[in-house]
């Protein structure tokens, strides 16, 4: 995962991660792999979620 990925990036990659793990073509180890980039993009996301979130607050409350 790339450290100027954006939060639409991380999204499309993890479509991609469900899209070759839902074929069932990948062998064990990828999967695996797969799994953990997936892992790491779904809190990378939140992350940007939580953020996005704590800044329309601050800015509600001005």
């Amino acid at each position: 995962m790339s450290d100027n990925m954006t939060y639409e990036q991380a999204v499309e990659r993890l479509d991609e991660i469900v899209s070759l793990l839902e074929k069932n073509e990948v062998s064990l180890d990828e999967a695996l792999a797969l799994f953990e980039e997936g892992t790491k993009l779904t809190s990378f996301c939140t992350k940007k979620l939580n953020e996005a979130k704590a800044k329309i607050t601050e800015i509600e409350k001005d």
